[in-house]
């Protein structure tokens, strides 16, 4: 069967959970037709996600790779169209690395980006009446950092890959008065849409997907 891998994150910032693991859990051992779903948590580390990833890759050989992040502040599932390679860490990660302007990958290109179907991923949502858009940007922080390192693994394969960033969970946003929120029953139906029409659609729709996030 193929298999299909989705990575979370374990908590950061001091928070108690983090809603990229919460949901991608959900969907671990999901049969999609010829298909399978198996999850896998990151450390919310510079470079330890990225050895983490390797041994993931390895071990499973997936046809498709979808990392998810937390993107506190957003309030909808937002699809990264690409990842730079810059760290540029605003907080420390889990252990204590605040790495400024340093590249993910010596030598990288300057960017890659996401080889999802994004704009139909992002309708699939929307005509499932989930909130979704396209984002610009996936930040300098490590989920950044894992999706350009995610890019420059599969370039030059056929393996599709790519990011989405998730709002807060309702007991995150009640810890952060006034920062929009998103059920985890939503966002483990909407990944879920999200990879059906990954496997479903060879070629991206061509309909504007500019917006800011």
């Amino acid at each position: 069967m193929t298999t299909i891998l989705l990575t979370g994150f374990e908590p950061f910032e001091n928070e108690l959970v983090n809603p990229s693991w919460e949901a991608v859990r959900q969907l671990d051992g999901l049969n999609l037709g010829d298909a399978y779903i198996i999850t896998r948590q990151l450390p919310c580390v510079f470079g330890a996600a990225l050895v983490s990833l390797d041994h993931m890759l390895a071990a499973h050989r997936p046809a498709l790779v979808i990392g998810v992040g937390q993107a506190g502040g957003r309030t909808d599932l937002t699809l990264e169209r690409i990842a730079i390679n810059v760290n540029d860490a605003r907080i420390p990660d889990n252990n204590g690395q605040q790495p400024i302007d340093t590249p993910v990958v010596p030598g990288g290109p300057a960017a890659y980006f996401s080889t999802l179907p994004i704009k139909a991923i992002v309708r699939a949502l929307r005509d499932a009446g989930i909130p979704a858009s396209v984002s610009q940007t996936a930040g300098t922080f490590v989920c950044n950092h894992v999706f350009y390192g995610l890019m420059h693994r599969l370039a030059g394969t056929n393996v599709r890959g790519g990011f989405i960033h998730i709002p807060y969970l309702p007991e995150q946003a009640a810890r952060h008065p006034g920062q929009p929120s998103m059920a985890l029953e939503t966002l483990v139906a909407g990944l879920g849409i999200a990879v059906k029409a990954a496997m479903m659609t060879p070629n991206d729709l061509k309909e504007t997907g500019g917006q800011l996030n």
